[in-house]
């Protein structure tokens, strides 16, 4: 397993980093002013709406891990930001405040299995004119299974190696010690994993249109995590359909319904 991964600090300070230099002025530059209000679903800890709530916006993130939301909330503590955190399932709460201009699904739509049903039921907490902002990794890239999560050394840093069949996947995370929790969340990535292809499907099928589509060959985290600058996806690699998926580190999108 990768430091930052244990360091859940130094993960929320990445975040927050990656969203101040890129996630915040990619959305500007493709909508114009910033919302007043946004809403994160999966947020974990909370680092991406840390630079929300620093330009004044009214922050909300919701995430079904306890521990996560509880570190959010510390977090926020110690940076004397204001921000709401709910641990739950976003669909199970009735009382939750609706129409949010904003809402983040960052690295959570590859953990989906019925995509089309979550992205349709986010509609119920879009304002009329809102927009999604959904960042993920392509499945077939180096480590679009979030193999870095292992305790491994070996496989935390084995790219390609969530493309092998399921039962040799699993078998190697077994040869490398590696927990049983781990491997299952591990296999049910690989069962869950988004493809550009199948988010462009999903938008369509769910009654949404793509406002802005970029596809990075050197995710923008990766100059915080690694000292390398953002670099995006050659245009002519981005139009061939299963190869840019290989090459596309991360892949940003802002969808409104039509």
């Amino acid at each position: 397993m990768q430091e930052r991964h244990t360091n859940r600090e130094r993960y929320f300070e990445e975040q927050a980093h990656t969203t101040r230099n890129y996630y915040i002025p990619y959305i500007k530059k493709n909508i114009g002013n910033l919302p007043n209000k946004v809403l994160e679903v999966g947020c974990g800890e909370g680092g991406n709406l840390l630079p929300f709530a620093e330009l004044g916006c009214d922050t909300i993130g919701i995430d079904i891990a306890v521990s996560r939301i509880e570190q959010a909330k510390n977090f926020f503590i110690t940076k004397k930001q204001k921000g709401t955190f709910i641990a739950s399932d976003i669909f199970l709460l009735n009382d939750l405040q609706k129409h949010f201009p904003l809402i983040l699904i960052h690295d959570v739509i590859e953990h989906i299995d019925n995509k089309e049903l979550f992205l349709h039921s986010l509609k119920n907490y879009l304002s009329p004119n809102g927009v999604i902002f959904i960042a993920f990794p392509a499945w077939q890239m180096p480590f679009g299974g979030h193999q870095q999560i292992a305790r491994s050394k070996v496989i935390s840093h084995m790219p390609f190696i969530h493309l092998l069949p399921r039962i040799l996947y699993q078998g190697i995370l077994r040869i490398f010690s590696e927990q049983e929790s781990t491997i299952q969340e591990l296999l049910t990535i690989k069962q869950t994993r988004c493809t550009i292809e199948m988010l462009r499907k999903t938008v369509k099928q769910t009654g949404y249109q793509i406002i802005n589509e970029q596809l990075y060959f050197i995710n923008p985290h990766y100059k915080i995590k690694f000292g390398l600058a953002p670099r995006k996806l050659n245009r002519i690699i981005a139009h061939i359909p299963f190869i840019r998926n290989v090459f596309s580190t991360s892949c940003f999108y802002l969808i409104k319904p039509t």
